[in-house]
């Protein structure tokens, strides 16, 4: 029997977390496990008994109540006792309350950020707005969102530095399905912009800061700020005495795998990082009620200067990963390049569209990987094959190196699960192998190299000394019981041989059972097993059948749906609860020998970070390739300009029933500021966010939605895109806007990409046109990309005193309705050059309104007077028309003398009409002279 006291062979581990007694007993508050099959139908019909060993009796088995396979398989016990293999909701968050003593109030009620209190942070002074709650223990692997490849998994630690060095952030993460930790430590504004962009990225479960960052009275400003951002995220303080630099300088050199062992070096005076690290772990020790084994972490240090950073307001309003009008819908860019096949190739690409690459090496060998893809038709199916068949390797990886610290019959059964889930992902080395043996381009070469690693061998062949070789993973609860039931070959172990012999006649003494009371009673039953019931009886017949329409009194706990029912029996009851104790007694004997054969791989298991990187990095490139399949989409260059033609907007393109209105850009270093006007419904929001979504898929490596594209990397990219109009929240509207356009002005750099919408709206017309102003002239001294829409048609004249800046259009067209004698406009979507010849576009639309014609009469009346004045006093001089025209030519010639790749004939003749143009544009200022 599998008792708490039992101690498995285990390397050696860190010393255990100062958590009490009873806490230690608890199970992990985090369950994450491989669990592909959903519980939904109560029941399956039995299977022939003559099903051989490791087979299902069953042909589908899609759902947790599967059918008896003939050859048994492991059997579950009713509902409520010890031996079932998740925890259900209550029961994990009845653990919660027991380790952190907290409320069990619902902290989906609630709108306060949620702050626990943990064993870890006995004696910290009172806390502000310390209200403990019940974390959310949604993610259990008992719900279908556990499988979700994005559902919430990562634990965070922040430290902030004191007095001198306050401004300095230390911070480390851990993503529970995945054995990796990643740690940062950079100086930040008193904004903390750089923090909450990072918290958004990584979208975290929990969140860990010193008890000291919020006394009451006297909070910290990054906890104020980090708790009003993440109201829905668990807060936990534990005493700052755990903070500890030394301590998380030995955590990294136990824990770090030898071929990450180089980030000692970039870390060892980063003490802001080291000291969170150490605050993390021995957290994460504590809730989760295991340890890492040594030399079993992937640990590496990132800088921020190694992506591209997308604030979390642009990320919404570009809708990368969520649609603004409906979150439940896949019409974002994530939605358009998501054909990954396994979890951590949807990973992957999330985590890229967040943090775009800023390397043009790296991002060019994707671009070559996407091509062979593209052009192979028989390595793009064959990988993508062998890519589908892969489990979640980072979970599982993991979960693998995770020792806990009791064991239970649960944590029996995961061992078991996940070594069978091992060798199956073992097995698809080799065909992965195959598949990338005759690939041309560098990446797939290395990757294939990786492939090459002899430990992948190893392992496999000392599993397979073990463990059946037909013991692989199969989908279905109950296929996966029997796999686990008979993983272990016969002859290892006569006791585990004995108790699968009396497993399988306690097995068939059910089915027999079963069969003599349908001839006792003469009706249609037949042997089924659901994971809350075990083995139980069912029938489907018409209640007419029965005699007096009803079951006879031997059976018992009946339940009805339409004509199928459900039942058991005092003798099946105890049937089930012989075979809960047989199967135990299977998974404990089975546990200690893959214990046995875990202590003996561990040293191998580290190739499998290099497998889990190739997966999940294949997998992203296939979908990018699957996405231009379906879409004439265009390799990018990059260059100093940022020139597509005839690009579309990727979304709406998946939105729309015929394809977008493609349209032109053409940005340089010379002509970097875009003021874009047009009447409201033209497109300009949807053009903005086009330029921004093309930029971030050229930068994670994927072809663009265009006839050609060339892109200037961008280190930033800023939006600041209208909200809709409303008279009740006017104000609010005008602070949001000075918010993020003052946010954009201390962060934006030579090297970022701008998008402003309509800034200034929420006041009146003079301040609006001022801060507009104003802001252009701040923008205009970078050399950002910049593009600014606007209905201040005042804002146009800005080119007369700026070179560099371009103004742009949407053109409309007037079309006759004869039926009501008035005119409508025609939206083409089409960008042009020059200011828009669509004036007065408010008063047209008042016009259409109820207004009474008098007082439309006089609105234009008095328009058409003031727009006469400001023409006047706006005139360019010819001196500025000269001067611009010799700035463009300038500009040109540098463009040229960068990037041309033409030979000189075609060179000698762009040029000449470079000069013609030129000679043109200075005849006609001085005709304005005259």
């Amino acid at each position: 029997m599998l008792r708490p006291d039992i101690s498995p062979t285990f390397p050696s581990v860190p010393a255990a977390s100062p958590c009490s007694p009873e806490a230690r007993s608890q199970g992990p508050r985090y369950n994450f496990e491989l669990q592909e099959t959903p519980l939904s139908r109560p029941s399956a019909q039995a299977a022939p008994a003559s099903s051989p060993p490791g087979t299902s009796g069953a042909a589908g088995d899609r759902s947790g109540s599967s059918s008896l396979p003939g050859h048994p398989p492991s059997a579950l016990p009713p509902q409520g006792s010890y031996f079932r293999n998740k925890r259900s909701f209550a029961e994990n968050t009845h653990v919660s309350n027991v380790m952190l003593g907290t409320s069990s109030s619902s902290v989906r009620d609630s709108s306060y950020p949620q702050i626990l209190k943990s064993p870890l942070c006995a004696g910290n002074p009172q806390r502000s707005g310390c209200k403990s709650w019940t974390p959310q223990m949604g993610y259990s692997a008992t719900s279908s969102s556990a499988v979700s490849a994005h559902s919430p998994s990562v634990i965070v630690a922040v430290v902030e530095g004191r007095g001198l060095a306050r401004g300095e952030i230390g911070m480390a993460s851990i993503d529970l399905k995945s054995p990796q930790i990643v740690l940062s430590q950079f100086a930040d504004n008193t904004t903390y912009a750089k923090v909450i962009t990072k918290l958004k990225i990584l979208s975290p479960l929990e969140i860990i800061m010193s008890n000291t960052a919020c006394v009451v009275g006297n909070s910290t400003k990054l906890f104020t700020l980090i708790t009003e951002n993440f109201k829905n995220v668990n807060f936990t303080t534990i005493q700052r005495k755990y903070f500890n630099e030394t301590k998380g300088l030995e955590y990294i050199e136990q824990l770090c795998i030898a071929e990450f062992n180089t980030v000692l070096m970039e870390v060892q005076s980063k003490y802001y990082c080291l000291a969170a690290v150490a605050a993390l772990l021995k957290y994460v020790e504590f809730i989760q009620n295991s340890v890492y084994a040594p030399k079993s972490l992937k640990i590496c240090f990132q800088g921020s200067e190694q992506t591209a950073m997308i604030d979390a307001s642009s990320a919404q309003n570009l809708e990368l990963l969520i649609n603004n009008q409906d979150s439940r819908n896949n019409h974002t860019l994530f939605g358009v390049l998501n054909y990954t096949k396994t979890p951590g190739g949807s990973r992957r690409l999330r985590s890229n569209i967040l943090e775009p690459l800023v390397d043009v090496e790296t991002i060019s060998m994707r671009l070559d990987c996407v091509q062979e893809l593209l052009q192979d038709e028989e390595l793009f199916f064959g990988l993508q094959s062998v890519i589908a068949r892969f489990l979640d390797t980072e979970q599982l990886l993991s979960v693998l190196v995770q020792i806990p610290k009791q064991d239970t019959v649960n944590a029996a059964e995961s061992k078991i699960t996940n070594l069978i889930y091992l060798k199956h992902t073992l097995e698809l080395v080799d065909p992965l192998k195959i598949t990338l043996k005759n690939c041309n381009t560098p990446l797939l070469r290395a990757y294939y190299g990786s492939l090459e690693d002899k430990r992948f061998g190893i392992i496999l062949d000392k599993i397979k000394t073990v463990i059946n070789d037909d013991a692989r993973y199969m989908k279905g609860c109950l296929n996966m019981r029997t796999q686990k039931c008979y993983a272990v070959r016969s002859n290892i172990n006569e006791f585990l041989d004995i108790a699968r012999r009396t497993y399988t006649e306690i097995v068939d003494d059910i089915a027999g059972m079963i069969t003599q009371l349908a001839e006792k009673y003469s009706l249609p039953l037949r042997t089924s097993f659901s994971s809350a019931r075990g083995f139980f009886i069912q029938m489907t017949t018409d209640c007419t059948v029965l005699p007096n329409d009803q079951l006879p009194s031997e059976f018992i706990k009946i339940s009805k749906v339409k004509n199928s029912y459900s039942f058991t029996s005092a003798d099946l009851i105890k049937m089930n609860e012989r075979c809960q104790e047989s199967l135990r007694e299977i998974y404990h004997m089975t546990y200690m020998i893959v214990c046995k054969l875990l202590s003996e791989i561990y040293e191998h298991i580290h190739c499998l970070y290099k497998l889990s990187d190739t997966v999940s990095m294949l997998d992203m490139l296939l979908s990018f390739a699957h996405a231009c399949t379906l879409s004439d989409y265009v390799r990018p260059e990059f260059t100093d300009t940022l020139a597509i033609k005839q690009g579309w907007h990727p979304i709406l393109e998946r939105i729309s029933v015929e394809k977008p209105v493609a349209n032109n850009t053409y940005i340089t270093e010379g002509s970097n500021f875009f003021i874009i006007t047009g009447p409201n419904m033209s497109g300009k929001s949807t053009y903005l966010k086009q330029i921004a979504l093309c930029q971030i898929m050229a930068q994670i490596g994927s072809y663009v939605p265009a006839e050609y594209s060339s892109f200037r990397i961008a280190e930033q990219i800023f939006t600041r895109i209208s909200t809709d109009d409303d008279i009740e929240t006017n104000s609010s509207t005008f602070m949001k806007e000075m918010k993020e356009i003052a946010y954009i002005l201390h962060n934006a750099n030579d090297k970022s990409l701008i998008l402003i919408d309509e800034l200034g709206r929420g006041t009146n017309s003079e301040e609006g046109i001022g801060i507009c102003y104003a802001v252009c002239e701040h923008l205009l001294s970078l050399k950002a990309f910049t593009l600014f829409a606007t209905h201040f048609l005042e804002l146009c004249q800005i080119d007369g005193l700026y070179p560099n800046v371009e103004n742009m259009h949407f053109e409309v067209q007037h079309v006759k309705n004869t039926s009501r004698n008035k005119e409508a406009i025609l939206y083409t979507y089409k960008l042009s050059k020059g200011l828009t010849e669509e004036k007065n576009y408010g008063l047209k639309a008042a016009e259409v309104s109820s207004l009474p014609p008098s007082i439309v009469l006089d609105a234009k009346d008095i328009t058409t007077r003031i727009t006469r004045q400001i023409l006047q006093n706006q005139r360019s001089t010819p001196e500025m028309e000269r001067q611009r025209a010799v700035y463009h030519l300038a500009t040109r010639l540098v463009q040229t003398a960068r990037n041309s790749q033409l030979d000189p004939d075609s060179l000698r003749t762009y040029l000449s009409n470079l000069k013609k143009k030129y000679e043109a544009d200075f005849q006609d200022s001085g005709k304005t002279e005259e």
